[in-house]
Protein backbone atom coordinates (compact mmCIF):
# COMPACT_ATOMS: atom_id res chain seq x y z
CA UNK A 1 0.00 0.00 0.00
CA UNK A 2 1.48 3.21 -1.17
CA UNK A 3 1.79 6.30 1.52
CA UNK A 4 -0.35 9.44 1.00
CA UNK A 5 0.59 12.65 2.15
CA UNK A 6 -2.73 14.93 3.43
CA UNK A 7 -3.01 18.18 1.73
CA UNK A 8 -3.66 21.37 3.30
CA UNK A 9 -7.14 21.16 3.05
CA UNK A 10 -7.61 17.61 4.04
CA UNK A 11 -5.62 19.03 7.64
CA UNK A 12 -7.57 22.24 7.71
CA UNK A 13 -11.09 19.82 7.30
CA UNK A 14 -9.78 17.41 9.96
CA UNK A 15 -9.09 20.39 12.44
CA UNK A 16 -12.72 21.43 12.07
CA UNK A 17 -14.09 17.90 12.75
CA UNK A 18 -12.09 17.35 15.89
CA UNK A 19 -13.67 21.02 17.59
CA UNK A 20 -17.33 19.42 16.88
CA UNK A 21 -18.79 17.73 20.11
CA UNK A 22 -22.13 15.80 20.21
CA UNK A 23 -25.04 17.21 21.69
CA UNK A 24 -28.82 16.70 20.76
CA UNK A 25 -30.33 17.86 17.75
CA UNK A 26 -33.11 20.16 19.70
CA UNK A 27 -34.56 21.11 22.68
CA UNK A 28 -37.83 19.29 23.68
CA UNK A 29 -40.66 21.33 22.95
CA UNK A 30 -42.81 22.59 25.39
CA UNK A 31 -45.49 19.80 25.35
CA UNK A 32 -42.03 17.39 25.46
CA UNK A 33 -41.77 18.76 28.63
CA UNK A 34 -45.25 18.58 29.93
CA UNK A 35 -45.80 14.61 29.05
CA UNK A 36 -42.42 14.09 30.36
CA UNK A 37 -43.44 15.72 33.80
CA UNK A 38 -46.76 13.90 33.77
CA UNK A 39 -44.72 10.58 33.52
CA UNK A 40 -44.84 8.07 36.86
CA UNK A 41 -41.52 8.29 39.08
CA UNK A 42 -39.46 5.20 38.82
CA UNK A 43 -39.40 2.38 40.94
CA UNK A 44 -36.50 2.08 43.45
CA UNK A 45 -36.08 -1.71 42.95
CA UNK A 46 -36.32 -1.04 39.21
CA UNK A 47 -33.65 1.71 39.84
CA UNK A 48 -31.30 -0.25 42.19
CA UNK A 49 -31.53 -3.18 39.95
CA UNK A 50 -30.13 -0.73 36.95
CA UNK A 51 -27.35 0.30 38.93
CA UNK A 52 -26.30 -3.55 39.81
CA UNK A 53 -26.51 -4.36 35.98
CA UNK A 54 -24.51 -1.54 35.19
CA UNK A 55 -21.95 -1.92 37.77
CA UNK A 56 -22.12 -5.83 36.88
CA UNK A 57 -21.20 -4.63 33.23
CA UNK A 58 -18.45 -2.61 33.96
CA UNK A 59 -16.87 -5.33 35.84
CA UNK A 60 -17.09 -7.97 33.21
CA UNK A 61 -14.29 -10.42 32.44
CA UNK A 62 -13.35 -12.67 29.32
CA UNK A 63 -15.01 -12.95 26.09
CA UNK A 64 -18.28 -10.62 25.15
CA UNK A 65 -16.59 -7.69 26.77
CA UNK A 66 -16.88 -4.14 24.85
CA UNK A 67 -14.33 -1.98 25.40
Amino acid sequence: MANTRPNDQTKQTEREDAKVTSGADRMPTPEEEAVAEELPDIDEDVSESYREMAERGAKQKGEGRID
